[in-house]
């Protein structure tokens, strides 16, 4: 029902006949109440909900990587994998997730997943992964594994830098002359 309410809440921000607009919000609000994943009968239900043909609502759904039409683990990981993330470590990254929780889309024992994903938009913290809603930046192998095994010990650390820094603010580094450091 509370599902429902916010639903009609976002038809509501839409004029009359482009309530179909909604439908990024409405998958978003789906998945959410079922565990991090659309099947094919929610599909169906916001198709009808939204008076859409049920492939326009499949194409949004398998367009955007954030919906997920198979099941997740309770902590789902996506790895940015694009150029940037790449060229700052994401490839060793994604040996260490399949290492540890196996093959991309798959659910570990453990209740984890992962997968690749295009952009996550926070390209100047490269290599990212964003878990469920929290970004992890500033990447290395190191601290993968802390945060990973974090979740396994359900204390998830804290989102954000791993190389302390706030936001995307550039990092503090010497400069070099001649070989030697500058203040």
């Amino acid at each position: 029902k509370e599902n429902l309410l916010l639903a009609e809440r976002e038809l509501k921000k839409y004029p009359k006949g482009r309530e179909g607009s909604a439908i990024i919000s409405i998958l978003w609000i789906a998945q959410r109440q079922n565990k991090g994943w659309l099947s094919s009968d929610i599909i169906d239900y916001i198709a009808k909900f939204l008076d859409l043909p049920q492939i326009r609502v499949m194409e949004i759904a398998t367009f955007y990587t954030m919906f997920n039409l198979n099941p997740v683990g309770a902590h789902h990981f996506q790895i940015c994998g694009t150029t940037p993330c790449m060229l700052s470590g994401s490839e060793k990254l994604k040996s260490l997730l399949r290492e540890e929780i196996g093959q991309q889309s798959s659910v570990s024992k453990d209740n984890l997943s992962w997968v690749e994903v295009e952009c996550l938009g926070a390209c100047c913290n490269a290599p990212v992964i964003q878990i469920n809603d929290d970004y992890y930046e500033d990447l290395d192998e190191a601290n993968t594994k802390k945060i990973l095994n974090s979740f396994l010990e359900d204390k998830p650390l804290k989102p954000g830098s791993y190389r302390n820094r706030k936001n995307s603010a550039p990092e503090k580094k010497q400069i070099l002359t001649n070989g030697h450091k500058n203040a």
